[in-house]
Formats: structure tokens, sequence, C-alpha cells
């Protein structure tokens, strides 16, 4: 069962996180291997991406079903495969530690199940495995061009 947890603290508002994250099309297109998003509605996206295993290339499209909106602290959500159960389920939590500075946590974990379930927990691992650099460097970008809107 893939997961991965992440923490990064940066020199921006809360306020600020809050506006980039509430928007799918800030953040889907920083996941690695992505393809497209569609807002279906306010608390469900398609988001489709390919994940690369050297040999094995797979394109894969999840639904994210959000269970909670908590402004500004947290989203939390589950995945899933269009016309499958569960697989997956993963939060984003934002903590102010001064009226400038905040601190993200990303979680998310991963357990598909059937016939298909260890080779698709085998692409979702690997597509976990990001650098935690990677990623830092991703989100604050994009959070610092977002910051001067």
């Amino acid at each position: 069962m893939p997961s991965e947890l992440q923490h990064l603290e940066i020199d921006i508002p809360i306020e600020v996180i809050w506006d980039f994250i509430r928007d799918a099309n800030n953040w889907a297109p920083l996941v690695p291997g992505y393809i497209l998003h569609e807002n279906i509605n306010e608390r469900l996206i398609s988001w489709e991406f390919k994940s690369d295993l050297g040999l094995v290339k797979k394109k894969v499209t999840l639904l994210i079903d959000i269970k909670e909106w908590n402004e500004p602290r947290k989203v939390s959500f589950e995945l899933r495969r269009k016309n499958e159960k569960y697989i997956g389920e993963g939060y984003f939590e934002a903590t102010a530690l001064n009226k400038n500075k905040t601190r993200l946590t990303g979680f998310l974990d991963i357990n598909a199940a059937g016939p298909m379930g260890s080779l698709a927990n085998s692409l979702f691992k690997k597509a976990l495995q990001i650098s935690d650099e990677e990623a830092a460097a991703a989100i604050s970008s994009k959070l610092e061009e977002f910051k001067q809107r």
C-alpha cells in the first residue's frame, strides 16, 4: 500500500494558499505526468495523468471526491477509478506559523484491490516517489506567481 507524506514551510500567508488550493486549475497541472482534469461538480474532479515505470507506461484516470473543505486549514479526499470502488485517500493541510509563513502538509495513501490491484499499486507507488525538493519547488514557484496577482 503506497503512501506519501510531505511537509513544506513557505513564506506565504495561509489565505493566499487557500485561494490557490480551492481551484484545481491551479494545482492539478503540478502533478508529475499530468495530462488533464475536469471539474465534474464542486466536490468531484476527474484527473488524467500518465505513469511511467520504464518499459510500462499507463494512462490513469482518477476521480477525486472531496470529503471535507475546512477553510483555511484542510481539504480531504478519496480517490477511485471510474466505475470502481475506493482505492485511496489523502489530505492537504495548511497551518499558519505566523501571518506570513505557513506549513503545508500533504498526504496520499493508495490501496488498489482486485485483479489489477498489485499493478495499480506499483504504478501509484512509482508516481508517489517524488522528491520533496521537486514538489516543494513546483508548489513554491506557483504560489509565488499566485501571490503576485
